[in-house]
C-alpha cells in the first residue's frame, strides 16, 4: 500500500518540469490551475505556490551572420494558489489562481537593425511582453465503486490578457480585462494502490484587447510623413486587437508500482494553431499583424517517485515537449529532467524542485506571412526552481 504523503506529493515533478520545460517550448504556456488541490483528503486546504524559469535563449546568426547579441528571453515567475473546500465525502469546490500563459523578450542592437532593415519605415521591435491571469472555479463530485471511485470535474475561469510592445516608433498597449472560459474532465482512482488516471479539457479564449499606441520621439517624423498630419512625440493614437489563446486536453496516469514506489506520466495536447497571428490596428495607421504560425503542441512527461520516510519523498522526470514554431518565431523542441521533493514540516507539507530544460536548436525564415529576419539558435538551456507549501484541515 502506498502512503498518502507519497500519494500527494509525486505531483510535485510533474508541475514542475511542465513550467519549466516551457522556457522556450509548447509556445507561451506557462503555469497550471491547481486543481489537484481537489484531490487532497480533509474538510479544506491551502496550497500556494511559485516557480521561477531562467530560459538561457540568444541568436547564433542573424541574416548569416554571426550574432552577438546577448540572450533575448527574459527569467519568469508564475504563482499559483489553490483554495479547496470540501462540503461533503463525494463533493468538493477550488478556487484558483495562476498565469496560464506569458512571454516576455528584449531584442539587442544586431537584432533590432535586423528588422529596421526589413521594414518600410525602419521600424524594429525593441522589446514585447505579455500577461494572462485565470482566476477559476472548480469543482468535483465523486461517486465511490465497487472497485475503486469516479470524479466527474467540472468548473469556470475568467482570464485577462495584457500585451506591450516597444518599438522604435511607439509603444503598443493592448488589454483585456475578463473574458471567460470552463474546464471539464473526469479521473478514476484506486487510493490503495496509488492509482489515479485523469483526463482534463480547458478551453481556448478569445480575446479582444483595446489600448492605444504612444508615439516614440523617433516615430513622430516618420508617422508624420505617413499620415500627411503632424503626429507630436507622445501623442497617443488608440488601438484594438485580438487573438485566441489556446484549448488543451492532458491525460495523466499514476500508479503504486511496489511498496514505496510510484510511476507517473501524461500526455498533453494544446491547440497552438489557433493563434497564427496577432491581429490589431491603430487608428491612423490601418490594421497590423505579428506573426506566429505555430503548429499544436505535445507534451509528454514520465517519472518515477519514492517514500523515503513517512515525512520525506521524491521524485524525478523527464519531459519531451515538441516546438511549435514553424519558421516565424523560434519555438523548438525542449527535454526537460525535473526532480523534486515533499517534505511534511509542522502543520503542513513543503514541495521543492528543480529543473533542467535542454532547448534544441533551430531556425526562423524571413518571409510575408513568416518572421522579419532570418535567424539561427544554437542549443540552450533554461533552468527552473518551483517551491510550494500545502496545509490541510
Amino acid at each position: 500500500m502506498i502512503t498518502a504523503i507519497f500519494r500527494t506529493g509525486m505531483m510535485t515533478a510533474m508541475a514542475l518540469t511542465a513550467v519549466a520545460g516551457a522556457a522556450q517550448a509548447g509556445g507561451f504556456s506557462r503555469g497550471e490551475a491547481d486543481t489537484d488541490i481537489l484531490y487532497e483528503d480533509g474538510a479544506a486546504a491551502f496550497r500556494m505556490k511559485s516557480t521561477f524559469v531562467a530560459p538561457q535563449r540568444s541568436f547564433e546568426t542573424i541574416n548569416g551572420v554571426s550574432s552577438t547579441d546577448g540572450d533575448h528571453l527574459d527569467g519568469y515567475f508564475v504563482p499559483s494558489v489553490g483554495v479547496m473546500a470540501r462540503m461533503s465525502d463525494n463533493f468538493a469546490c477550488a478556487g484558483t489562481y495562476t498565469q496560464p500563459f506569458g512571454a516576455s523578450a528584449d531584442y539587442g542592437p544586431q537584432a533590432q537593425a535586423a528588422d529596421a532593415a526589413a521594414s518600410p519605415t525602419g521600424n524594429a521591435t525593441i522589446g514585447a511582453s505579455f500577461t494572462t491571469h485565470e482566476y477559476g472555479l472548480t469543482c468535483a463530485v465523486r461517486t465511490d465503486l465497487e472497485s475503486g471511485r469516479f470524479t466527474f470535474l467540472g468548473g469556470v475561469f475568467l482570464q485577462s490578457f495584457d500585451y506591450t510592445e516597444v518599438s522604435r516608433l511607439g509603444t503598443l498597449r493592448l488589454k483585456d480585462d475578463s473574458e471567460l472560459g470552463y474546464r471539464l474532465g473526469a479521473a478514476y482512482e484506486i487510493p490503495d494502490i496509488a492509482l489515479r488516471a485523469e483526463l482534463l479539457y480547458r478551453s481556448e479564449v478569445r480575446h479582444e484587447g483595446d489600448g492605444g499606441f504612444t508615439v516614440s520621439a523617433a516615430g513622430a517624423p516618420v508617422l508624420s510623413a505617413i499620415t500627411g498630419t503632424v503626429v507630436p512625440a507622445g501623442l497617443e493614437l488608440p488601438a484594438v486587437g485580438a487573438g485566441t489563446l489556446p484549448q488543451s486536453v492532458e491525460l495523466s496516469l499514476q500508479s503504486g508500482i511496489a511498496p514505496g514506489w510510484l510511476a507517473f506520466g501524461s500526455v498533453k495536447w494544446t491547440d497552438w494553431s489557433v493563434l497564427p497571428t496577432l491581429d490589431y490596428t491603430i487608428t491612423g495607421l490601418g490594421p497590423l499583424v505579428k506573426n506566429f504560425r505555430f503548429r499544436d503542441g505535445w507534451t509528454v512527461t514520465g517519472g518515477i517517485g519514492h517514500t523515503f520516510t513517512d515525512t520525506i519523498s521524491g521524485a524525478v522526470s523527464l519531459t519531451w515537449d515538441r516546438g511549435v514554431g514553424t519558421g516565424a518565431d523560434i519555438m523548438t523542441d525542449t527535454w526537460t529532467v525535473g526532480i523534486g521533493t515533499a517534505i511534511k514540516a509542522g502543520p503542513g507539507e513543503f514541495r521543492v524542485g528543480g529543473a533542467v530544460s535542454y532547448l534544441t536548436s533551430g531556425s526562423q525564415t524571413a518571409g510575408p506571412t513568416l518572421a522579419d529576419y532570418n535567424a539561427t539558435v544554437g542549443g540552450d538551456f533554461a533552468y527552473g526552481a518551483n517551491l510550494s507549501y500545502l496545509v490541510k484541515f
